[in-house]
C-alpha cells in the first residue's frame, strides 16, 4: 500500500515565492510565483498523491489541516528564509494527526540535515540532494534505514545519516510534471512580470557547469554536471501541455543554464518550432549569434540572463566565468535579432563598492535589457559565498534567515567600506535610474498602448512596485 501522501508548499509570508527557481525565495518587488516543480516531480512518482502550493493559490492552514487528517505522509519543501515558519506548519500538522510522518526537502536541509532535525523535533526525516526517488521509496513503505539520501531519528532518538543517493543520470526516466500541474494546480495562479500570462515552467535538465559562488542549486541539490532530458522527451511534454492547457501563452525552461549544451538547445528549439509554441529560458550571456538565430527562428521570445555585475573584477571574484565585453556583444545580438532579455543583477557581492554599484547601474542602462531584476547578495548555507562570508566576517548571524519579518530580502552582507544600508539602498537607486529614464518610459508606454492586456498588467505591476519601494523605505 502506497502511503497517502501530500506534497506541500506551505503558507508563509503574504506573497512569498517559495517555489523560486532561478533566484531567491522571497517576497518580490512585483508579486511573482514560480511553479513548485521540485515538489511536482516526486508527486508525479507517488501514486494517489496530492500537491498543495499554498502561496499562489491563497490557501490558508485551515483546509490543509483538514486534508492531513487522512494522510500518512507530508513532504514539505523548505528553504533558509521560510524554515522557521515551515517548522511551525509541521507542528500544526502533527497536532491534528500525531501518527503522520513529516519530511522536509530542499536546499536548506540538503546541506544542514542534522542542524535542521535538531531545530525541528517535529520533523521525522529530511532528504538530502535529489530527492525524487527518495520520497517515492518512503511513500511505498520502505524502512527509513534502507532509504538512501535521508537523515532521520532512529527509535532511540539518535540522528542517523544514511548513505548518499546516486544522482539521476537518465532524466527521461522522470515522469512529466505537467500531469501534476493539471491534477492539482491552477495555472493562472502563476505569473512572472516578464513572461506572458498564463505561462508554464518545466525543467529540461538539472545541474549547471558554471561555478558561481553565490548560486544555490548547483552547489546544494543539482550539481555541476548538466544532466538532460532528450529533445524528443521535452517535445512530448510540451505537446501534452498544449493539449492540457490550450490557453498557455508561453513555455519557460527553468534549467539553471539551458544554453550550457548548445547543440541540444538548438535541437530542442527545432522540435518546438514544429509545435509552433512561444518559449523562453535561462541563458548565460555568451550564446553565439548563430545559435541565437536558430533559437529565435524556432519560437524563442525571451532570455533570462544573469549578468550579476558590470564590474569585471566582481565577476572574477564570484567565478562567473564571463567577460563584460562578451556580455555586451551577446546583448547587442539579442537586440538586433528581436530577442527580449530579462536581466538579473546582484548588489553586495565580494568586491562591491559604491563605485562598482554605479558601474553596474551604468552598464545596465547601456546594454538596456527589456526588463531587469535587482537582488541582494544572499549567502545561502552550502554555497561558497556563505563559507567566504563567514570566514571574512561579512555575514551577521542576525541576518541568517536572509529576509525581514515580512518576507522581503535583506542585505545580509556588509564590508568594512560598504554597509548593509548602503547595499540595501542601492537596489532602489538601481531601479529608479534604470526605469525612470525617458527612453525606457517611452518604451513601456508604447508597449501598453499597443496592448490593452499589457496596459492592465503594467499598471498593476506599477502599483505593486511603488508599494514595494514604500515598504522598503519604512523598514
Amino acid at each position: 500500500m502506497v502511503m497517502k501522501t501530500l506534497f506541500l508548499q506551505p503558507p508563509t509570508f503574504d506573497g512569498f515565492d517559495g517555489g523560486a527557481g532561478s533566484r531567491y525565495q522571497a517576497k518580490r518587488e512585483i508579486k511573482s510565483f514560480w511553479y513548485p516543480t521540485w515538489l511536482a516531480q516526486p508527486a508525479a512518482l507517488v501514486e494517489g498523491s496530492r500537491l498543495i502550493d499554498a502561496p499562489p493559490a491563497g490557501i490558508s492552514m485551515e483546509p490543509i489541516l483538514e486534508d492531513v487528517k487522512n494522510r500518512d505522509l507530508v513532504v514539505i519543501h523548505t528553504s533558509t528564509p521560510s524554515f522557521t515558519k515551515d517548522v511551525e506548519v509541521a507542528q500544526m500538522i502533527k497536532d491534528v494527526n500525531p501518527n503522520i510522518k513529516i519530511g522536509f526537502v530542499g536546499a536548506k536541509v540538503a546541506v544542514q540535515p542534522e542542524e535542521s532535525l535538531l531545530k525541528a523535533p517535529v520533523v521525522d526525516f529530511v532528504a538530502r540532494n535529489e530527492f525524487d526517488f527518495t520520497i517515492k521509496e518512503i511513500a511505498e513503505g520502505r524502512d527509513f534505514k534502507d532509504v538512501d539520501g535521508i537523515s532521520f531519528r532512529n527509535s532511540e532518538g539518535v540522528i542517523v545519516n544514511n548513505r548518499d543517493r546516486a544522482m539521476i543520470e537518465n532524466m527521461d526516466s522522470l515522469p512529466f510534471v505537467t500531469e501534476v500541474y493539471k491534477r492539482d494546480l491552477k495555472i493562472e495562479d502563476y505569473f512572472i512580470g516578464y513572461l506572458m500570462h498564463p505561462y508554464i515552467s518545466i525543467y529540461t535538465g538539472r545541474g549547471c557547469k558554471s561555478r558561481c559562488t553565490f548560486c544555490l542549486w548547483p552547489q546544494t541539490v543539482g550539481g555541476h554536471h548538466y544532466r538532460t532530458r532528450s529533445p524528443q522527451h521535452v517535445a512530448a511534454e510540451i505537446r501534452l501541455a498544449k493539449q492540457y492547457f490550450p490557453q498557455v501563452k508561453e513555455f519557460f525552461f527553468d534549467d539553471d543554464t539551458f544554453t550550457d549544451d548548445l547543440p541540444r538547445a538548438e535541437a530542442i528549439a527545432k522540435e518546438l518550432g514544429k509545435l509552433g509554441v512561444t518559449w523562453s529560458c535561462n541563458a548565460k550571456a555568451n550564446v553565439p549569434r548563430k545559435t541565437l538565430e536558430v533559437l529565435k527562428d524556432n519560437g524563442l521570445r525571451l532570455l533570462l540572463v544573469g549578468y550579476e555585475s558590470g564590474n569585471q573584477q566582481i565577476l572574477h571574484n564570484i567565478k562567473k566565468g564571463m567577460r563584460v565585453e562578451v556580455a555586451r556583444e551577446f546583448t547587442k545580438n539579442c537586440h538586433e535579432l528581436g530577442i527580449k532579455i530579462h536581466g538579473t543583477f546582484i548588489l553586495g557581492l565580494p568586491g562591491e563598492t559604491k563605485e562598482t554599484i554605479q558601474e553596474t547601474i551604468n552598464f545596465a542602462k547601456d546594454i538596456n535589457p527589456h526588463t531587469l531584476q535587482v537582488s541582494l547578495a544572499a549567502p545561502y548555507p552550502g554555497t561558497a559565498l556563505h563559507k567566504q562570508a563567514i570566514e571574512n566576517g561579512w555575514f551577521d548571524e542576525s541576518h541568517a534567515e536572509l529576509i525581514d519579518e515580512n518576507g522581503v530580502q535583506m542585505a545580509p552582507l556588509h564590508y568594512p567600506h560598504l554597509s548593509h544600508t548602503e547595499i540595501f539602498n542601492g537596489v532602489e537607486e538601481f531601479y529608479k535610474k534604470f526605469y525612470f529614464r525617458a527612453p525606457k518610459i517611452a518604451s513601456i508606454v508604447s508597449e501598453m498602448v499597443r496592448s490593452p492586456q499589457m496596459m492592465k498588467r503594467r499598471l498593476r505591476e506599477g502599483v505593486e512596485f511603488f508599494h514595494f519601494l514604500r515598504d522598503r523605505n519604512a523598514a
